[in-house]
């Protein structure tokens, strides 16, 4: 009787302490099922987005212009001597009001003195195209963003509207011709005004855009930069005419006829200045100024997804870190 009832008694036990188990065992599912279900909730902390820019570029130099000489800023600038401009970016939001933006672009400008109304420019009558690289970094300070908008509260589509300022490294490669047509020749190893200046440079992009984004994932955005750069020999044209005599291949050489076009120009246009007066020693640039550029793209990115501060903070205790409890005053 006695080992019945101590048989009756462990079965019951048994039972107890499986129950207890299935329970914990419950628990711990239910819990893990709502860490998952938050964790996916909230890694939706999109900093990281990677894309293209297409636009065009066109620059502010000696070359070109209107009916003066050579002014500031966009004032003087050939708008059908825009040329393309491309690339590619990766953008890191920090916080939300600023962004750090690093990309590549490939571009080209030109001008020639031909398509001027200025007649000492025309006179002078010289050209150039200069094939650049340019690798940026910026930070993009957003100046208004919202990011619902329509306001329907569906949030599938924001706005962002930001200005920034950087740095930028660029190569670049003037070339010119003779006479406005046939090939080009490479004018930096010509030192057309005896100036052996290099094929690095920096400059200081200073500009505005904008982007929507569309479900989080797909952004389309527009941009405009002005560079300021730190040398005037973008278009291989800055201060005065060379003695030919001293150019590489002296008198007749290709390094002479690209430095002084003005006697084909007064030949065509005899109204124009006397070639004469673009002699060596005369002024063929403005070293005063340096040169610049502009690029305006358009831009695509899709943005990456990755886990948010909200969920480090809360479930790093899932990885072995210590949760740090958030501190809260009671409210009435």
């Amino acid at each position: 009787m006695n080992g019945e009832l101590c048989y009756v008694c462990a079965i019951a036990n048994l039972r107890k302490t499986t129950l207890l188990m299935m329970r914990s065992v419950l628990r711990s599912s239910l819990l893990i099922s709502l860490l998952a279900a938050g964790a996916v909730g909230t890694q939706a902390q999109y900093a990281w987005d990677v894309g293209l820019h297409l636009g065009g570029a066109n620059y502010l130099g000696e070359m070109g212009g209107k009916d003066q000489p050579r002014r500031d800023f966009v004032w003087d600038m050939k708008i059908g001597q825009t040329r393309w401009a491309v690339g590619g970016f990766a953008r890191r939001k920090i916080n939300r009001l600023i962004s750090v933006n690093a990309g590549l672009l490939y571009m080209r400008i030109q001008g020639a003195d031909e398509l001027s109304t200025y007649r000492p420019r025309r006179g002078r009558n010289l050209n150039f195209r200069n094939d650049m690289f340019e690798l940026y970094l910026r930070p993009e300070f957003t100046i208004y963003q919202d990011n619902d908008l329509g306001g329907r509260g569906r949030y599938r589509l924001d706005f962002r509207l930001f200005g920034y300022a950087g740095i930028a490294a660029f190569y670049h490669n003037p070339k010119g011709q003779l006479f406005g047509e046939g090939d080009f020749y490479d004018l930096r190893p010509l030192t057309t005004e005896l100036v052996d200046y290099s094929s690095i440079g920096v400059s200081v992009p200073v500009g505005i855009g904008f982007h929507f984004t569309q479900r989080r994932r797909h952004r389309f955005g527009w941009d405009l930069g002005w560079r300021t750069t730190f040398t005037d020999y973008l278009d291989d044209a800055s201060s005065v005419y060379a003695d030919p005599a001293l150019l590489p291949g002296g008198l007749g050489g290709t390094a002479a006829s690209l430095a002084n076009q003005s006697a084909h120009a007064y030949a065509l246009d005899p109204t124009l200045p006397d070639p004469r007066n673009y002699d060596a020693g005369a002024i063929r640039g403005d070293p005063t100024h340096n040169d610049s550029y502009l690029t305006m793209t358009f831009t695509y990115s899709y943005v990456l997804r990755g886990q948010s501060n909200f969920y480090r903070q809360r479930y790093n205790w899932i990885r072995g870190n210590k949760r740090v409890g958030r501190k809260s005053r009671a409210k009435f």
